[in-house]
């Protein structure tokens, strides 16, 4: 049965929706962006700094239900401009290891929330409970 939570460091969403769902198998993060997240508006227009700072939060999205990047299985990311790819390409990989890149989708969309010019939401698997701590709300 699924469960659905919100992360208490972000703002309530304003859309119909939770910030992570939980199956017995996986974790749906929603899509983010800077500008959900506090301060993030001091790096927009910045794509390698707003997908730092965007996975730095799904990265803690995760930690809050025991997982971790590691985990991920897909990832879609949304640009503003598909012009942009590489140089979000060169932030993105920071945060995984090389030899096991997620499944991934990247789409131009031309508006996104608030102004931002990255969107990323991920699925990732969950740890079977004799590997967790339990850290579930």
């Amino acid at each position: 049965m699924p469960t659905y939570h919100n992360d208490p460091t972000l703002a309530v969403p304003v859309f119909p929706g939770s910030h992570i769902v939980l199956d017995d198998r996986h974790v749906f993060l929603s899509g983010l962006t800077v500008t959900d997240i506090q301060g993030g508006e001091a790096v927009l227009g910045d794509i390698a700094e707003e997908t730092r700072w965007i996975m730095r939060r799904l990265a803690h999205m995760l930690e809050y239900v025991d997982a971790t990047l590691a985990d991920t299985l897909r990832v879609e990311v949304h640009l503003t401009n598909l012009d942009t790819i590489h140089t979000m390409d060169a932030a993105y990989a920071e945060f995984f290891d090389a030899q096991r890149y997620p499944a991934r989708t990247c789409t131009e969309s031309p508006r996104l929330s608030g102004g931002s010019n990255v969107e990323i939401t991920l699925v990732a698997r969950r740890r079977p409970e004799k590997e967790s701590s339990g850290t579930e709300s």
